[in-house]
């Protein structure tokens, strides 16, 4: 039998009824809606069933990616030669104990915004309309509106590559801009623990409700992206200097950097990832010789 094989066999006698699809198109994994198919990609409930699966890639010498929601990920058209773990509705429960919030990582932010909203708790309303899961913006220290993801955090409870469950504080995480140890290490996120304070529902839902009336003015959030698709570098920010170099409403193939902000590039429905690929690259050197500031992608490139 082939590594493939003894992994499958394994994994189903010890999770029996674990869901395991073969050949899944990355595409429908990716709030892009972009990316050809993985050899196997698996959806755990547990952390038992993540250690185990971790435990079988490295028993076999397989790759493996672990992903959220794929809401910052552009996977090749060829897609990839892994196993996918996805940690998301399957492993998406939330639990509040006092004003301590924990959620599995692969709860969704407007979900856990909502939750916040019924039991009158403050702090996570930047994070309502960040795309994706609670795990991937701890992951990336996700950010809006001047705070992030570090200003609310606790506590991280995490899987190393041992297969050890380990606990990180919020300051042993070392979270900067778009960073934290957690990418570091290779570190795979299964709980994030949100320090919030109490106030009026009211007041909750009034605030959500501006900083979605704020994103959907600035933000082509009817088109499929992957959010902000470069860091702010330093001094500097993202859209305008896309703009100044003349690339915003720039098109390579159906892929377009977005005429509602720059700073997005948008799948206006008919690009393939390499579309999205080659105008990154292209709004890359643009920039750098308008302005020579190099921008850097915040989204992941799979299989490039």
């Amino acid at each position: 039998m082939s590594s493939y094989e003894y992994f499958l066999s394994d994994l189903k006698q010890n999770c029996p009824g674990i869901c395991v699809l073969e050949k899944e198109p990355m595409s429908k994994h990716t709030s892009f809606k972009l990316g050809g198919p993985c050899d196997y990609l698996i959806e755990p409930s547990t952390i038992e069933q993540i250690k185990l699966i971790i435990f079988l890639c490295h028993e076999y010498k397989l790759d493996y990616l672990v992903i959220g929601n794929g809401s910052d990920l552009l996977v090749s058209d060829k897609g990839l030669k892994k196993i996918v773990i996805k940690l998301g509705n399957n492993f998406s429960d939330v639990s509040l104990v006092d004003n301590l919030l924990t959620a599995q990582s692969g709860a969704l932010n407007i979900r856990i915004s909502n939750f916040c909203i019924e039991n009158c708790l403050s702090g996570f309303e930047f994070a309502s309309g960040i795309p994706g899961s609670i795990g991937g913006a701890a992951y990336m220290n996700a950010g809006a509106y001047d705070h992030s993801i570090s200003d609310i955090c606790k506590q991280i409870i995490c899987l190393n590559d041992d297969g050890e469950v380990i606990s990180l504080s919020c300051k042993d995480a070392n979270f900067g801009y778009r960073h934290s140890i957690m990418q570091d290490k290779g570190l795979v996120i299964l709980e994030v623990q949100l320090l919030l304070n109490p106030d009026s529902k009211q007041n909750i839902q009034d605030k959500v409700d501006d900083y979605t009336q704020s994103r959907h003015k600035s933000q082509p959030l009817n088109y499929p992206s992957a959010g902000s698709t470069f860091k702010r570098p330093d001094g500097y920010y993202a859209g305008p200097l896309i703009q100044e170099a003349g690339m915003q409403g720039v098109c390579v193939g159906g892929a377009q950097v977005s005429e509602k902000h720059a700073g997005f590039i948008i799948n206006t429905g008919n690009a393939s990832a390499q579309d999205v690929y080659d105008l990154i690259k292209l709004v890359q050197d643009k920039v750098y010789k308008n302005s020579g500031v190099l921008l850097q992608p915040e989204v992941k490139l799979l299989g490039f």
